[in-house]
């Protein structure tokens, strides 16, 4: 980035927060405080309206905006594809926005940028092959939580586990106070504060049902922050297979988020999964038939066993 895009890039980040640090420019633009004070002052000598607070950082004088900015092609393809992206994967509201801001993105184009972008973006699909993965259920629910959400409201809805209880159920009714929505691996998970847990817990929207917009409301706990929050990481049971060395990819492709280590011995792959509960395991290692021998734990062998069995029986 040579200097007339830095600064370019430094009015753009100040027109869109209200005030910045030197040392945050600095560490955003990769250089050091004493070139971000030249910038500034580079800008001020040419006409931009900029505040300095000491101590505090740089602002722009209300009321001043930026011309509008052109785009090269690579950013243009960024904004087009978010376009469809949010088209095909938002609730209702966003659907019809999302394509009024394609025209008009499109529509300012240079000519030039325009044919770039399109010959850049023919490269690229998001591909949804059959059904959409996110029903119609699930976008109409997805617009009402992000409403809550930005409201402050609680929502209720029936909730259906991925385990039963001890009981057997696997059906509850949730009362939570929605923190966020988050897009994991194709499916909408909702972070939220549940009330019969007393703490932080992920919903799938495909899962729920009978989901009620309360009058109740809620307060976001303080430096909460969606995109800094990580789930703790409670997978604490240990699974150990023996493989066929042919399928390597196949488990590699399909069970990473739990896999700990594969390493090759004589006797074919030795691979150690960290999960939950083994049933997280259990359509993946019958997926895999005979390519497979769960090693440990010995009751997750037996279970294996008894799914086989059951399976032989109804042939």
């Amino acid at each position: 980035m040579n200097k007339t895009e830095r600064q370019l890039a430094i009015t753009l980040e100040l027109q869109r927060n209200k005030l910045v640090r030197a040392e945050d420019l600095a560490a955003r633009f990769e250089t050091s405080v004493r070139t971000i004070y030249r910038d500034i002052q580079a800008l001020s000598e040419a006409g931009v309206p900029i505040a300095g607070a000491p101590g505090q950082g740089y602002s722009l004088m209300e009321g001043y905006f930026l011309p509008p900015v052109s785009f090269t092609a690579e950013e243009a393809v960024a904004l087009l594809m978010g376009a469809d992206f949010i088209e095909q994967r938002l609730d209702a509201d966003y659907s019809p926005v999302a394509e009024a801001a394609k025209r008009k993105i499109e529509a300012v184009l240079p000519e030039s940028v325009r044919a770039e972008s399109i010959r850049v973006r023919e490269t690229m699909r998001l591909l949804q092959a059959g059904e959409p993965v996110t029903s119609r259920k699930e976008k109409d629910y997805l617009g009402q939580i992000r409403r809550a959400i930005l409201e402050r409201r609680k929502i209720r809805f029936a909730y259906l586990k991925k385990y039963p209880e001890t009981d057997g159920s696997r059906m509850n009714i949730r009362e939570a106070a929605p923190y966020g929505l988050t897009l994991v691996q194709g499916n909408w998970t909702l972070v939220a504060h549940c009330d019969l847990r007393q703490d932080i817990r992920h919903f799938r929207l495909s899962r729920m049902t009978e989901l009620a917009v309360l009058e109740e409301g809620f307060a976001m706990p303080a430096g909460f922050d969606l995109k800094r929050y990580q789930p703790p990481d409670d997978r604490n049971l240990q699974v150990v297979v023996r493989a066929n060395p042919d399928i390597a990819d196949k488990i590699a492709e399909t069970t990473h988020f739990y896999m700990e280590e594969m390493e090759e011995r004589e006797d074919g792959l030795r691979v150690t999964f960290r999960v939950r509960q083994p049933e997280e395991l259990l359509p993946y290692i019958l997926g895999w038939g005979g390519a497979v021998v769960v090693l440990e734990p010995e009751s997750f062998r037996r279970q294996i066993q008894t799914e086989a069995e059951n399976i032989l029986n109804r042939y």
